[in-house]
């Protein structure tokens, strides 16, 4: 079948023409206290908002590369911060990332999101809405929750700002809740965490010194020296082919084929670098986030997992190095009578929605490579070549 591929620019006007429409409702607009041209970055700070944080992320379609060399067309987010209102549609055609990009802020951030709908550059017959749900924020006001049932979602050519006032350091996550179970399944979701305030007070715990915390422990025992989100996820090759050939997609049948650590599987997983722009997406790179861990013998890392996964549970095991969680669904694992509830394990399982907050000590351990790897050994795989899909590397210096 041949696709006519449409710039959504000229799709969102064509329908806004048909549909009796003006045109300028098709124009992006940023709200950003303190910005003075819509390119959601702050010029002059608003004394009335002196914690704004703001971000511009647009959501469309794409192309990712697996590890055994397919490319898949995918839906997803891309980051358009600091680009002028008249730039975003083009610089947001086929810019689609997976995973997301990652989204960090600290607590007591006003934070200012605002998504613009570029369409579907592969898929002109598709005038899907988008949304960017903060999955397992805490009394979310329900317009800007997400979820198309009881908030708002955007048009394509529309642009819509979010605002969190956000009150609760943890590990999140963020995906598409319009159709969630096809837009999750097409790369729709990315990381995103909060820092607490605690960072930047020093705390001595077991005769170490930290300044940086996963939570506002108060006494330094979630300390850690660096940090790396690590989100589960996989691809099915038939649903995405499917999508991309205005094909009848296959819900029942859904069995994910390309099990991923941040958007991509072993081997990829331990390249540094962004890896290279598909063929077809104009030379504009999909896959920017790599899941090499690396630190210095003696340092602690954070590791802050999530799944976003629409079809299975997933157990992450790690090999010769000690595992602690301290926290859990965004929430310090500690008792209402303030004992701690951190515990040793050599594996996490995480659901769909589910995060984990892991340390993992390096005190003592020589250097060299250990492997983060699913314990689900069919899953350590790229479709039908063995030896890949949901692992990556430790390394330590």
């Amino acid at each position: 079948m041949t696709i006519i591929r449409i710039h959504p620019a000229i799709a969102a006007l064509t329908a806004s023409l048909c549909l009796g429409v003006s045109t300028a409702q098709a124009e992006v607009f940023v709200q950003c206290p303190g910005d003075t041209n819509g390119d959601a970055v702050i010029d002059t700070p608003d004394p009335n908002h002196p914690n704004a944080v703001c971000k511009h992320l647009t959501g469309g379609d794409g192309f990712v590369t697996m590890a055994d060399g397919r490319p898949l067309y995918m839906f997803g987010f891309s980051d358009v911060t600091g680009l002028a209102p008249t730039a975003v549609m083009s610089a947001g055609d086929l810019a689609a990332n997976f995973p997301a990009p990652t989204l960090s802020f600290k607590e007591g951030d006003e934070v200012y999101l605002t998504l613009t709908n570029v369409g579907m550059a592969m898929r002109p017959d598709l005038f899907d809405p988008h949304s960017v749900h903060f999955h397992g924020f805490p009394q979310a006001a329900p317009v800007y929750d997400g979820v198309p049932d009881s908030s708002i979602s955007i048009n394509m050519g529309a642009s819509l700002s979010y605002y969190y006032n956000i009150v609760e350091p943890g590990t999140y996550m963020y995906h598409c809740h319009v159709e969630a179970t096809e837009h999750m399944q097409m790369g729709m979701l990315g990381n995103l965490y909060v820092h607490p305030r605690q960072n930047g007070t020093a705390y001595t715990y077991q005769g170490k010194a930290y300044t940086t915390f996963v939570y506002n422990d108060g006494d330094g025992s979630t300390g850690y020296d660096v940090e790396y989100p690590i989100q589960i996820g996989s691809f099915d090759h038939n649903f995405h082919d499917a999508s991309q050939a205005v094909q009848p997609l296959p819900f029942a049948d859904m069995r994910d084929t390309y099990p991923m650590l941040n958007g991509r599987g072993y081997p990829d997983t331990i390249n540094p670098n962004a890896l290279p722009a598909p063929a077809d997406n104009g030379g504009k790179v999909s896959q920017p986030v790599s899941s090499l861990i690396t630190a210095t013998a003696g340092q602690k890392i954070l590791l802050r997992i999530s799944n976003l996964n629409v079809t299975r549970f997933h157990t992450l095991s790690l090999l010769g190095l000690p595992m602690k969680v301290v926290g859990s669904g965004a929430r310090l694992l500690r008792g209402p009578d303030g004992k701690d509830l951190y515990y040793a394990t050599g594996s996490v399982t995480l659901g769909g929605g589910e995060s984990v907050d892991v340390l993992v000590d390096t005190t003592g351990a020589a250097p060299g490579r250990y492997f983060l790897y699913t314990s689900n050994l069919q899953l350590l795989s790229n479709n039908v070549e063995d030896f890949g899909g949901m692992m990556t590397e430790i390394v330590i210096n």
